[in-house]
């Protein structure tokens, strides 16, 4: 395993970083509790999770992720062993179950979330504390063309970073983070940091795989001069790139067999080129998954890439991933595959 810094703190996170989105739904506590341990004794020093886990989000599971994370927390030494992320919720008008009136940046909204989750964990500081999706309506979850409102009712940023500064001199969060975030949010947290003197963003979290590169265009040279580092997730588009779902094949238990509604990998253009890729890795003598996350670890913009695994099997693939080194020939047969069909699924 390696370990790389965490934006400009000193605090060094693995490469593979333990996502958990399926605790609760998909995989029980006793599960979540072997996936730690399981992923603790390869070297993985780095979890990931959020208030509104597991998903699907529903009102009768939320929260359940974070439960299971902290009765593993309870256990003697562990939490001395991880840095423990996790996400608030942003902007949304229809998640009325996790707070009355919706979900929102504000300090009301934030406040009320960071104490929920840190009880739900049993820890008193949160280690990285992200922005799960932006306040303000622009272009994430898959949409691309950015369509300005003239009206804005979002909460502006600034009052969003105070609050975490709070949440920092209070001692429940020790850094902050972005997630599903576009260039623009990303540059404008940073100056508000360096002129307001508000907790700078120390990591985003977007989406980055072979189906989607869309994060190098406008993100990965604000990543790497401004040393605010991208946390990968959904690095096998959502276990598209492990090619089982070739062939319309559907395996019993697996999240797009449960849960066909999630159709962002699922385009015929990504199923040609997860093809492609299989092919590459086959070819090679790699596991399909291990040349997927391979490749996201190793870009230069990566801090760390998230994991996630339903069984010991995945976890232990997929965690091997972080010895696996890409030659030149396997990286330029990548880029011919995203050069002829670029980011199928963004």
């Amino acid at each position: 395993m390696q370990y790389r810094k965490l934006g400009n703190t000193d605090v060094e996170v693995s490469t593979i970083c333990l996502g958990t989105m399926t605790w609760g739904e998909q995989n029980s506590e006793a599960d979540a509790h072997r996936q730690l341990d399981d992923a603790v004794g390869r070297g993985v020093n780095f979890i990931d999770t959020a208030e509104m886990y597991p998903i699907p989000v529903k009102a009768a599971t939320q929260g359940r992720t974070e439960s299971f994370i902290g009765s593993w927390l309870k256990r003697p030494g562990n939490r001395a062993r991880v840095v423990v992320a996790t996400k608030v919720s942003g902007r949304s008008r229809d998640i009325t179950w996790l707070r009355e009136g919706g979900t929102r940046l504000d300090r009301a909204n934030i406040v009320a979330a960071v104490d929920a989750s840190l009880k739900r964990l049993g820890i008193e500081t949160i280690d990285l504390y992200q922005l799960h999706w932006p306040d303000r309506r622009t272009n994430f979850f898959g949409a691309l063309g950015y369509v300005h409102k003239a009206q804005d009712e979002s909460t502006p940023l600034e009052e969003t970073l105070s609050v975490l500064a709070d949440l920092v001199r209070a001692g429940k969060i020790r850094f902050a983070g972005v997630s599903n975030e576009t260039p623009w949010g990303l540059m404008r947290c940073l100056q508000l940091a360096g002129t307001k003197a508000l907790p700078r963003v120390v990591a985003i979290q977007n989406p980055y795989s072979l189906l989607n590169r869309t994060f190098e265009i406008g993100l990965a040279e604000a990543a790497i001069r401004e040393s605010c580092g991208l946390l990968a997730y959904s690095p096998l588009g959502f276990g598209v790139l492990t090619g089982k779902y070739l062939g319309g094949a559907k395996p019993a238990g697996a999240r797009l067999t449960l849960f066909p509604e999630y159709r962002r990998y699922a385009s015929a253009r990504a199923t040609r080129a997860t093809r492609s890729y299989v092919e590459i890795a086959r070819r090679h003598g790699i596991a399909p998954a291990q040349l997927a996350i391979a490749y996201a670890a190793s870009r230069p913009f990566t801090t760390s890439v998230i994991i996630g695994a339903t069984t010991p099997a995945q976890l232990e693939e997929d965690a091997a991933a972080a010895d696996v080194r890409l030659s030149d020939e396997i990286l330029a047969e990548v880029e011919a595959v995203h050069a002829a069909d670029p980011n199928p699924s963004p």
